[in-house]
């Protein structure tokens, strides 16, 4: 199966509290957050790996470049990369769907942080999902909600999703911003461009609308990194006992 990581985002909040470094680069643990994504996509074997970055940080071009080049801690990166900013994530998502369209992927930002064995335990149900159950997509959820605009996802009592909200309406999980998914949702993807819908949560409504068969699978915590405070709480987060 293929991975992808949007990387697009200027991470304009952390600049203005004082990181001065592009989001991508931004190290969790003496980890920059695309090399996590990236050794962690290969450790649950990643047969390619897309990723977009903005046109405006050439120190992440720089770095991917480099990754190209010399692979991660010696190890070779089946990595595509597309160089372009855009609007949204949605529209990021967009741009390297083309790579996505002959086999399952799972697709994350890349300032997702969550525990490298949940996350194993997930692809492995993805696989079942999309191999033996027939579903078309497996969403990592979280009960954990520490977003400033958290989507609500609501399921039914086998956890099939039946809808992404944006207000809690007896909801127990909200998306954790980790999707798998098959290549047909991405003709699902090309109507909302066309349609002039952006947001990633915009599309995940428009999967629901057109009948889509998607299940969610529960992560025990997820973060993201959207302002300085957050890099000391993930690494606090991946130092707690499971």
């Amino acid at each position: 199966m293929k991975f992808a990581i949007i990387a697009a985002g200027e991470g304009s909040r952390l600049i203005q509290e004082g990181i001065d470094v592009p989001k991508p680069l931004v190290t969790v643990n003496k980890e920059m957050l695309i090399d996590r994504l990236l050794r962690i996509f290969m450790e649950n074997g990643a047969e390619e790996i897309a990723v977009i970055c903005n046109d405006l940080t050439q120190k992440v071009l720089n770095h991917l470049e480099d990754l190209l080049k010399n692979g991660l801690n010696g190890k070779e990166i089946p990595l595509r990369l597309k160089v372009k900013s855009t609007p949204s994530s949605m529209h990021s998502f967009l741009e390297i769907s083309p790579w996505l369209k002959t086999s399952s992927f799972c697709l994350t930002t890349v300032d997702t942080i969550f525990r490298e064995d949940e996350f194993s335990r997930y692809i492995k149900a993805f696989k079942k999902a999309i191999e033996i159950d027939h579903l078309d997509g497996l969403m990592g959820v979280t009960d954990f909600i520490d977003d400033e605009s958290p989507l609500y996802v609501a399921t039914n009592k086998e956890m099939m999703i039946t809808g992404f909200l944006d207000r809690e309406e007896s909801c127990k999980y909200i998306s954790a911003g980790i999707y798998g998914l098959t290549p047909k949702t991405i003709e699902t993807l090309e109507r909302c461009a066309q349609r002039g819908e952006s947001r990633m949560r915009n599309f995940q409504r428009a999967l629901v609308r057109e009948g889509t068969i998607l299940k969610a699978w529960p992560f025990g915590k997820v973060l993201d990194i959207d302002h300085a405070k957050d890099i000391k709480k993930a690494e606090e987060f991946l130092f707690e006992m499971p």
